[in-house]
């Protein structure tokens, strides 16, 4: 059997082509709503293109199909990890563990300074546990339904968590992408960690100054009714108590302990049913909705729906039911059929040599050390728009640039800073990004809704770029090591 053709640079840019003016149609017809189901057909037709592409150049449908079905593979813990954080946000709603958050939320923060404590409060948690997605799916969660009692913005509010949960996961020791970049790049996690301070701290505090200039601006918009009215309904209809919050520390202590994501969500999943059935009974009951049954069941059939379907508040008060009705694993669904989608398409891209093609062409024109590191960066970016997948964004850029850093005397510090400030900030960025599609769902705040409030994601990839530009912190290999 022939070994099939590498793929020409036109044909390697055609399907990015057909992917942009698709998407750019779907947004113009469909708005905010392209997330659910028009972005997914763009997908999948920009993949069907870029397959057409492969088998006419030699590949085996066999193969192309078999390549897809990895790709999609490499996505299914991030997809179990979803489905157990739509338990969480429901059983934490039906256990007034987020509830409690809200109320006690409103007592505490004050809204002049509501969106930088917000990220910095998000900041420390991923620090000090080194996971976004735990901290935006159980602190977030509660803190955008604070910005909505004080009736702030949840977009500016849901760009304040992303900043914060992101500048916590990527200077994190804990954190897999924060090993991940360094391991790939050829150097150790502390030089590496070091290493970014430089870029990071800067974009971080332009970011926490961004923010208290926002919420000063915004404090005039508070209604002190509408906040009364929020406070007293969540009183009237849950048992607040420091006991709901029980759920939210035995998450928080095993994520600090290192035990895996995924049974840490679902057992904070699990604790909220308990939680719920123990301080809020007479809430299952009522979710249950069938009194003829006995009490014991009632509970158990409150807890089972709300971990499916999520829960549904019926207080009356149009805010509070609104900031309330969510959550349950069958609300994550059009979240997952996007990341199946979006990892079709770049594994497609990847397998028939379409992505290597366009990092080749590329490179021909990175000729000083500074047009390297911006390649380095647009290429990150890129694999996150194309790939749909923050380790595809480390991975492949690190692979294919590594020896080319090491070529002109640069030390591999570099390459992995460029790749952490470009390839695990700008993935929330991307809504079929399955960090972005992550954030979204659990936020309930559209991708490109909090885009321009993630000041911290969008300021560090440029302060990357230029620091190369001038030359700024950049190190060279040591000619005599010791």
């Amino acid at each position: 059997m022939t070994e099939p053709r590498t793929p020409s640079l036109f044909q390697a840019l055609l399907p990015i082509v057909v992917l942009i003016i698709l998407l750019a149609g779907s947004v113009y017809l469909f708005g905010s709503d392209a997330i659910g189901g028009a972005t997914q057909i763009v997908l999948i037709v920009a993949a069907a293109v870029a397959a057409i592409i492969a088998v006419r150049n030699g590949h085996r449908w066999r193969d192309v199909e078999r390549a897809m079905i990895r790709g999609i593979g490499t996505a299914m813990g991030a997809i179990l990890i979803l489905l157990a954080v739509g338990a969480l946000i429901g059983s934490w709603l039906l256990a007034g563990t987020v509830p409690a958050m809200i109320y006690y939320g409103l007592q505490l923060l004050h809204p002049q300074v509501f969106f930088a404590a917000t990220c910095m409060i998000c900041a420390v948690s991923a620090l000090s546990i080194g996971s976004s997605w735990t901290v935006a799916g159980t602190l977030g969660v509660g803190l955008i339904g604070v910005a909505l009692g004080f009736g702030l913005s949840p977009e500016i509010t849901a760009g304040a968590v992303v900043s914060g949960v992101y500048f916590g996961d990527k200077m994190s020791p804990l954190s897999d992408t924060t090993n991940l970049a360094p391991a790939v790049a050829g150097t150790d996690l502390f030089t590496h960690i070091r290493h970014m301070i430089w870029t990071t701290g800067p974009s971080f505090l332009i970011a926490l100054l961004l923010f208290t200039i926002v919420g000063l601006r915004t404090t005039a918009e508070i209604d002190s009714a509408a906040l009364e009215v929020t406070t007293r309904t969540l009183g009237e209809t849950f048992h607040i108590t420091p006991l709901a919050l029980i759920p939210l520390l035995v998450v928080f202590t095993l994520a600090m302990r290192k035990f895996p994501p995924l049974p840490t969500i679902l057992i904070g999943a699990l604790l909220g049913g308990v939680t719920a059935v123990a301080l809020q009974p007479d809430v299952v009951i009522a979710i249950a909705a069938t009194p003829e049954l006995a009490t014991s069941l009632a509970l158990a059939k409150g807890v089972w729906s709300v971990l499916a379907n999520g829960y549904v508040s019926t207080t009356g008060v149009v805010t509070v039911d609104d900031l309330l009705s969510r959550g349950g694993m069958s609300s994550m669904l059009t979240t997952i059929w996007l990341i199946i989608c979006a990892l079709s398409f770049g594994a497609v891209l990847e397998h028939a040599g379409m992505l290597e093609r366009l990092i080749r062409a590329a490179l021909r024109a990175a000729h000083s050390t500074g047009a390297l590191i911006f390649t380095t960066a647009v290429t990150c970016i890129g694999s996150n728009i194309v790939a749909a997948d923050q380790y595809i964004s480390i991975v492949l850029p690190g692979r294919m640039y590594k020896a080319e850093f090491q070529r002109r005397g640069l030390d591999p510090r570099n390459l992995s800073r460029v790749i952490e400030d470009c390839g695990t900030l700008t993935s929330p960025l991307v809504p079929w990004n399955t960090c972005g599609a992550y954030m979204s769902a659990t936020l309930g705040v559209a991708t490109f809704a909090y885009l321009p409030f993630a000041f911290f994601n969008l300021i560090n990839p440029f302060v990357s770029i230029l620091y190369g530009a001038f030359g700024i912190t950049i190190k060279k290999l040591d000619p005599h090591p010791a």
